[in-house]
């Protein structure tokens, strides 16, 4: 990237940090994929975002457009990009070289835990199939489809605007994937029969047009249709509308108003472009997980653990607010917000269930025979752990496991600068117990919290009650770690819809007050609704589910034995935007060849309805119908479903909390 001398210098002084960063993030538990750390400027940094993260993507219009919005938000908005970095082993991530040191620290800290994430995460890992050593070389794959479409463009007998058209069309669709599936590149769909249409074969016989007018007219191609097999497929709805294409698709011929098969860059470019979609897929499905997990180690290091130096502790403290402070659904703030109830509550857990089994205490009686103070007096870290220096290593000898006893060697000798780096000394279970969380001052109120139900959940399976003679004694085996490690267990297993689903409980709703709204279209405005836990859940996980957008599956590749694709919008009480849903229908025509449906459910509110609703300052209920949008490259057609293709597209409660079992390991 950029080799100006001001770049140089940048990458000199960051050399130290970066390779700090690596080992504290190792020290805290975390397996990051190597990072390879680029200075670039800020013309570069607005290529790279535009690019999503990579220095070569295939030709097209639509990263010109998002460079200049990138530019101008910088602009005129005051936007400035803090961290970018892509899934890729290694990783590589960019930092702007006209940002403070501080800021370039903070994003460090920050990739780090990015890497970890990529790297151990299964929805990360369904991209590559989880084999051993696997990894997605990404920058490689999007490297040769660049050359892809390249080679397309240079082809004589193809227009640009054909290719560019042609990725636009698969674009608008690259999110109807089967995204919790392991990604395969190619996809055979099985059928009972032979389901290319007639016209088709007929072109093979290579009439001239007049014969085929002649002898072949329309009312003998529809009695054709009708004798065939009336068999439909998929057998049952599938997810992934790119791969049925892929396989079943065509392209339509203007000229000659009926579908052709596709060409070989056509198929070649929409594998390429699906490959993406799967490759993303996993980023998108866990945003509040992901940057959860960056921004909560980033504190760690960063505030807690002093790798903001006193001198840039202010401007990292001002990075950190503007962050966590920007306005909307923040990812940052959500996820950052419910690990560290993940930490709290897996810690409050350990330390109940070890006070639960001192002789004499028992959930009934829990509050009253335990003195939660002198509790939390005791969990409070070691003080030779909390005041670690160059003149005080000798209280570390005799803390057994917490201490690095190498690295405290090391330090003895000054070839390890305690001072500023203490860490170095300590092991992973030394640093939970520096960083217990119930000792901190925000949390000290959970433990005096916990509920009687809580209580009786936990005793419940407390069988050996009398294991420890005293508190004391209880306290002392108490596992520092089990938050940590609980946090690891869940960052490998779920994404952004299971995460919500499992860990956003009333007490969570109720620690950091979140609420739902609705807009009210008796007054016009928005207003607050709800703030129950399962509401606010529910309400989450409809902007998460699917990538927050609709989920739409193949129903029938051959509707009304037409050769007709016959999609299914699976609806949880989001309505589509029709007109939007037409825009899109319109396109997905271009990659099949033959007409193509849709159903969905249509919500509808009368005027009469509305204005009986404002008079009683209530909100009007729609009436609901199941609708079939038909289009045949000329025109669109409305029909009614009937109560069978209405259920089939209807979520059940299970498919509308978004919570499926199989969708844990």
């Amino acid at each position: 990237m950029t080799t100006n001398y001001h770049a140089q210098r940048v990458a000199n002084e960051l050399e130290e940090p970066v390779r700090e960063a690596n080992e504290l993030a190792r020290k805290l538990g975390l397996e990051p994929y190597p990072v390879n750390y680029w200075i670039v400027d800020n013309d570069e940094m607005n290529q790279l975002i535009a690019y999503d993260g990579f220095q070569e993507r295939y030709p097209h219009w639509r990263w010109g457009m998002k460079f200049d919005r990138q530019r101008k938000q910088n602009q005129y908005v005051g936007g400035k990009a803090f961290e970018l970095v892509n899934n890729d082993d290694p990783s590589n991530a960019f930092l702007q070289e006209s940002n403070s040191l501080a800021d370039q620290k903070a994003v460090i800290t920050h990739v780090e835990a990015h890497a970890d994430f990529f790297a151990n995460n299964r929805w990360f890992g369904l991209f590559t199939g989880d084999a051993p050593g696997s990894s997605p070389k990404a920058a490689a794959m999007l490297a040769r489809h660049a050359k892809t479409v390249e080679s397309a463009i240079a082809d004589t007998d193809v227009e640009r605007s054909e290719v560019e058209r042609w990725i636009d069309n698969v674009l608008c669709i690259d999110d109807v994937i089967d995204q919790h599936s392991v990604f395969a590149r190619q996809r055979t769909i099985e059928s009972e029969h032979d389901h290319e249409d007639i016209e088709t074969a007929l072109e093979g016989l290579g009439l001239s047009e007049a014969v085929r007018r002649e002898v072949f007219d329309e009312e003998w191609l529809e009695r054709q249709r009708e004798d065939g097999s009336t068999q439909s497929f998929p057998e049952t709805p599938d997810p992934d509308l790119l791969a049925f294409l892929r396989e079943h698709g065509k392209q339509y011929d203007d000229e000659a108003e009926r579908a052709r098969e596709m060409e070989p860059w056509q198929r070649e470019v929409l594998d390429a472009l699906r490959t993406e979609s799967y490759y993303f897929a996993p980023q998108r499905i866990t945003k509040v997980m992901n940057e959860g997990w960056a921004a909560y180690w980033e504190s760690m290091m960063m505030g807690e653990e002093g790798f903001a130096d006193a001198s840039e502790f202010i401007d990292y403290a001002d990075h950190q607010a503007r962050v966590l402070g920007s306005p909307g659904l923040n990812p940052y703030k959500l996820g950052k917000e419910l690990w560290e109830y993940i930490e709290n509550t897996e810690n409050r857990r350990e330390v109940i269930d070890k006070l639960l089994r001192v002789d004499g205490v028992t959930w009934r009686n829990f509050h009253d025979a335990v003195d939660l103070d002198r509790v939390r007096e005791l969990l409070e870290p070691r003080d030779a752990l909390i005041r670690i220096s160059s003149d005080r290593l000798d209280e570390l000898g005799a803390l057994g496991s917490a201490v690095d006893h190498e690295a405290l060697s090391s330090a003895r000798t000054g070839e390890i600068d305690v001072d500023r780096y203490p860490w170095k000394v300590l092991t992973y279970e030394g640093l939970a117990e520096r960083h217990y969380s119930l000792v901190k001052p925000q949390n000290r109120g959970l433990l005096p919290q916990i509920t009687q139900t809580d209580l009786e959940r936990i005793g419940r399976y407390v069988l050996d009650d009398a294991v420890y003679r005293s508190v004391e004694e209880a306290i002392a085996d108490v596992d520092r770690t089990a938050g940590w490690r609980r946090m690891a267990e869940i960052r490998a297993n779920h994404n952004d819809v299971t995460f919500i689903d499992e860990f956003l409980t009333q007490e969570f709703v109720d620690r950091h007050d979140y609420f739902t709204y609705e807009y009210a279209h008796a007054t016009g405005d928005y207003r607050a609704t709800s703030t129950d836990a399962t509401d606010v859940k529910k309400k989450l996980l409809l902007q998460f589910t699917n990538f927050g957008k609709p989920t739409i599956e193949v129903h029938d590749g051959n509707f009304a034995n037409r050769n007709e694709l016959l999609l299914g919008h699976r609806y949880n009480g989001v309505a589509l935007d029709i007109e939007q849903a037409k825009q899109t229908l319109s396109r997905v025509f271009e990659l099949w060849g033959r007409p193509v449906n849709l159903m969905t459910i249509h919500k509808e509110v009368s005027e009469k309805d509305l204005e009986v609703a404002r008079r009683r300052s209530r909100e009007p209920e729609p009436t609901e119908r199941g609708i079939r949008i038909r289009y045949d490259g000329m025109e669109f057609e409305t029909s009614e479903l009937d109560d069978d293709q209405t259920a089939a597209i209807e979520a059940d409660d299970i498919d509308y909390d978004t919570k499926p079992d199989e969708w844990l390991a």
